[in-house]
């Protein structure tokens, strides 16, 4: 069988396909700019060579653009919303505080419960925030009893993603998946109509990291707070004899090597002097600075001045205290305004009363622990742990809020009088969407405004349950989709697969399928994987002459089996900073449980749909 090479517009848009997988894979990218350089790529490049389809419709660069008004980027943002919503009305609290309690008295069952509650709640609920309810239960419980939340976290995580794929609003991606297949002329999904096959694979999975999965896990623990010293504040007072008086601040931070940081200088009672550089030090100076012992010690030293905490000296009588200080880790949540910020303009100390020591994050090359020194200039990402010195009241306000998830296993689950109205507004959504009474979009939209005309959530609540990472990623992804789809890049693609699986059955086609865009997702954005896919599972039907169902379920099942890397999917980084995992644990336990799923998908769509 002879393949002719597809047209140059076609093969642009192959081209660019492959660029838009490389820039999803990179971590140093963020998905967003990815996302934006493919579609301005697209539009410049159909700008400057247009294209007419072989019916006669000119594919106009502004098609491209259709994705920001598609009702699936419409229902995915309202469904972001509407999980936000009861996360913050407090709606789950009964569940989160009903699972504290069943893991003091029989945690092997409870672990069970959780994995079941987890696996039900994601197939409506965008699985973050339940996620973000459940780590600090865990690890509560990891600490109670003294065992590492290593053999919990793991297998909780992965079950959100399995429950996500039961329905047509679990994630993102099933939306895109089933929004795409219906622009292209296949019978539309309703909500529950792939609830079996999810249902035996869900079965499986809670099986798998019930029982085997937590036998899989090495033990680990996050090694950030036995390695860092605390920081203190202390007072260096400039006698008449101190080496810095007459000298400007800028000289006696130079003598401190730089590593002088001056938060006030105190000139008499109640006068305060602005640190600026050029201020000149005068005898009974008092400098105001936060670092470690020695640091400060050596500090005053420098300066030849005396250190002081609060009114009493600092010698080996009277050591440095903590205070009401406590070093606590916390998390960067996905949805957090901070994701993307560099460090130096996060404001963690004006803004949540947290001094920074040490960062622990996820890189490929190795994983990383470093001081609080010289991470300036580093931007924040989702899944960040971050090791904090603050007090127990700036700490709990931090929990109050949804940028940063504080790890240190305490139950603080918000409960308003809202909760039963948001509750009663999601259920209502659900079920009008199930019935077919109104499309998904139009239903989730309804929801989002019940919700903020009852207040169960307020604008600015709203907006910061949005995160502009999914907005283009799925913006891109379907103009990506599009232009496969428009200048015949997917037929191509369909024939090359056919070409290649020459002689396999139709069911060993599926499965195929399914695994390519396992791998895929693995890599890179799900989204990405699910709308590229789509059209040419499509293809890949009409050219076999099958039912497209059977296909688009399985770049629909294929593009949720994120298991195997912490890169695939954002909670998997989340989890795994917090639970201190390496790689290699995502891998073992992950790649199994994503092939055994293929296997378990492809048997049950093979039979259902008779291939």
């Amino acid at each position: 069988m002879s393949l002719a090479l597809p047209n140059y517009h076609a093969l642009g848009v192959l081209l660019l396909v492959l660029l838009a997988l490389v820039l999803f894979s990179r971590d140093r990218i963020p998905l967003e700019t990815s996302s934006l350089v493919v579609l301005a790529i697209l539009t410049i490049g159909f700008q400057v060579f247009p294209y007419v389809a072989p019916d006669g419709r000119e594919l106009t660069p502004t098609d491209f653009y259709a994705g920001f008004g598609h009702q699936a980027l419409i229902a995915v943002c309202s469904l972001m919303i509407l999980g936000h919503g009861l996360i913050r009305s407090g709606a789950l609290e009964p569940v989160g505080r009903g699972l504290a309690i069943s893991w003091r008295r029989a945690p092997k069952l409870s672990m069970l419960a959780t994995l079941l509650v987890c696996a039900v709640l994601s197939a409506f609920i965008n699985n973050t925030p339940i996620v973000v309810m459940l780590l600090p239960i865990l690890i509560g419980v990891a600490l109670r009893t003294g065992q590492s939340p290593s053999g919990m976290l793991l297998p909780v995580g992965l079950i959100s993603i399995v429950g996500g794929m039961s329905t047509t609003i679990g994630t993102s991606t099933n939306l895109l998946v089933v929004s795409v297949a219906a622009d292209m002329g296949v019978a539309p999904f309703r909500m529950f109509d792939f609830i079996v096959p999810a249902a035996i694979a869900g079965a499986v999975s809670v099986i798998y990291l019930w029982l085997i999965a937590p036998r899989l896990i090495p033990e680990r623990q996050v090694p950030m707070q036995s390695t860092v010293k605390r920081l203190y504040t202390a007072q260096i007072r400039l006698g008449k004899s101190s080496d810095a008086v007459g000298r400007k601040l800028a000289e006696a931070i130079e003598r401190c090597s730089g590593n002088l940081k001056v938060e006030k200088i105190q000139r008499g009672p109640g006068v305060f002097v602005t640190p600026l550089p050029d201020v000149t030090l005068k005898a009974g100076d008092r400098i105001t600075t936060t670092d470690t012992r020695d640091n400060l010690r050596e500090f005053a030293h420098l300066l030849g001045g005396r250190l002081f905490s609060g009114d009493v000296e600092v010698d080996d009588t009277h050591p440095l205290g903590p205070g009401d200080q406590k070093i606590a880790e916390v998390a960067v949540t996905p949805q957090s305004r901070l994701v993307g910020s560099r460090i130096s303009e996060a404001r963690l100390l004006s803004r949540y009363g947290l001094r920074l020591l040490a960062l622990h994050r996820y890189n490929r090359e190795d994983q990383t622990q470093t001081r609080s020194t010289g991470l300036d200039n580093t931007v924040l990402r989702s899944g960040d742990v971050l090791l904090v010195q603050s007090s127990d009241a700036r700490l709990a306000h931090v929990k109050d809020g949804g940028d940063l998830l504080v790890l240190d296993g305490s139950v603080n689950l918000p409960k308003t009088s809202k909760a039963p109205i948001a509750l009663a507004i999601m259920a209502a959504v659900v079920v009008v969407a199930a019935f077919g009474i109104l499309p998904i979009a139009i239903s989730a939209l309804s929801g989002v405004l019940a919700m903020l005309l009852s207040r169960c959530l307020d604008w600015k609540e709203a907006m910061n349950a949005l995160s502009i990472q999914v907005v283009m990623i799925i913006v891109a992804s379907l103009a990506l989709g599009a232009a496969l789809m428009r200048t015949g890049g997917a037929d191509w693609l369909a024939q090359i697969f056919v070409a290649l699986s020459f002689g396999i059955p139709a069911w060993g086609i599926l499965g195929l399928l399914m695994l390519a865009m396992a791998a895929l997702t693995n890599v890179v954005s799900n989204n990405a994987a699910a709308v590229i896919g789509t059209p040419i599972a499509i293809s890949l039907a009409q050219q076999m002459m099958l039912p497209a169902e059977p296909f688009v379920l399985a770049v629909l099942f294929g593009s949720n089996l994120s298991f195997a890397t912490p890169m695939a999917y954002q909670t998997n980084l989340l989890v795994m900073n917090a639970g201190g995992y390496k790689f290699n644990d995502f891998v073992r336990v992950g790649a199994p449980l994503m092939l055994l799923l293929w296997v378990v998908l492809t048997l049950t769509l093979t039979y259902a749909y008779q291939i």
